[in-house]
């Protein structure tokens, strides 16, 4: 009997309303994780890959896939100096993570979603917020700190999270935080 993958349900914790700084911004960090894999929560792999309203191609899996990349981008490559390359991005397919995603398999991009996660996690793990790194930008270079990446990521998910809510709701008619 073959089943039909669909994106786990996810038990989302709520967000820190105390703490010292650290700990405000893991947790709306993860707080922010958790609400992008929610609004996944139940979904097929088709259904993942259906777009917004045209023209716009975004989709729930692209979002997973896109926030993969820049877990990656900005704890391992920019703060940690890691070597890795880019997960589904190309010279070819600059928004591959984005575009390229009618032959992915969802289950295999949220497994790899996870370990992002999971890996960024680590590398922030007993690194003061204000230790810096240089991120080179061929504009000029730029000294930041693990702090700015914190601030950024909830950033970006806020702004994405934004995104998959009126795409769940446009796929199924679920809406909510």
């Amino acid at each position: 009997m073959t089943t039909t993958w669909t994106a786990p349900e996810v038990n989302r914790e709520q967000e820190p309303y105390l703490g010292d700084e650290r700990t405000m911004l893991e947790g709306w960090l993860d707080f922010h994780r958790q609400t992008l894999l929610l609004k996944c929560a139940g979904l097929t792999g088709e259904q993942l890959k259906t777009p917004s309203v045209e023209p716009s191609g975004l989709t729930l899996l692209g979002l997973v896939r896109h926030l993969a990349e820049v877990e990656r981008w900005w704890f391992r490559r920019q703060f940690a100096g890691e070597e890795v390359g880019d997960l589904y991005c190309s010279e070819a397919s600059p928004d591959g993570d984005l575009d390229d995603i009618a032959d992915a398999d969802p289950e295999i991009d949220f497994a790899t979603y996870a370990r992002e996660v999971e890996l960024a996690r680590e590398t922030a793990a007993g690194h003061d917020l204000d230790e810096t790194f240089v991120r080179r930008r061929r504009d000029g270079d730029q000294e930041m700190n693990l702090r700015w990446i914190y601030v950024h990521m909830i950033e970006e998910y806020a702004r994405h999270n934004g995104h998959a809510d009126l795409i769940r709701e446009r796929i199924d008619g679920v809406t909510g935080d």
